[in-house]
């Protein structure tokens, strides 16, 4: 009974935390304020993580990965083609940032703080992107020399892909506080941008 309930209470800081995190950044997130979340006190964080930064560093490694392999995962898009598969992962990208909102914001915020994150994440995740690569690079040469695609690399592609996605889940929430929309409202437009981002993406594939 002990076992389970030390367990409960350890998912219960790694969800306090996570939210805590994702809402206010390392910075302005307090031990004192995880316990409170979670309904411990805060001798309890310490007993189960020691520190902030392991609590931390362990959220951010977990959420990085998860968000990474959903993104890059090649195996169920080989049977699609080569703008389906663009058109999944667009999709598939969007839709996670939906989910996590405010992960944007977290990546781009504690990777400047802590540049060597970018390398321990690098060497940890580098088998998924490798493989993505690998097989839409193929792909692509052969839509380029169908001209059906203008001349360019994956690369290109994949930028023009988060940038779009990620720069309304950045900005959008500021501009729709501003502007006072409704919840309503603001799916509505989201879902919208959903669309009109897959289109642009597509226009900018064209030769």
């Amino acid at each position: 009974m002990s076992i389970n309930l030390e367990v409960s209470m350890e998912k219960l800081i790694l969800e306090a935390a996570e939210k805590l995190f994702l809402e206010k950044g390392f910075d302005l997130t307090s031990t004192t304020q995880i316990a409170k979340e979670a309904g411990c006190n805060q001798a309890l964080v310490h007993y189960y993580f020691r520190t902030k930064d392991n609590l931390f560093n362990m959220i951010f490694e977990s959420k990085f990965n998860a968000f990474f392999q959903q993104v890059f995962d090649s195996t169920h898009l080989t049977s699609l083609s080569f703008i389906d598969k663009i058109k999944y992962i667009s999709n598939s990208h969007f839709d996670l940032l939906l989910e996590n909102p405010n992960m944007p914001k977290l990546l781009v915020n504690e990777l400047s703080r802590r540049k060597e994150n970018i390398g321990i994440l690098r060497e940890k995740l580098k088998d998924i992107p490798e493989k993505l690569f690998a097989m839409m690079n193929t792909e692509l040469q052969e839509e380029i020399k169908a001209k059906r695609i203008k001349d360019l690399t994956f690369i290109d592609i994949l930028f023009v892909v988060i940038s779009l996605n990620v720069s309304l889940f950045l900005m959008f929430p500021l501009a729709a506080d501003l502007l006072n929309f409704s919840e309503r409202q603001r799916k509505l437009i989201v879902n919208q941008r959903k669309t009109e981002n897959l289109n642009v993406i597509l226009s900018y594939l064209r030769p």
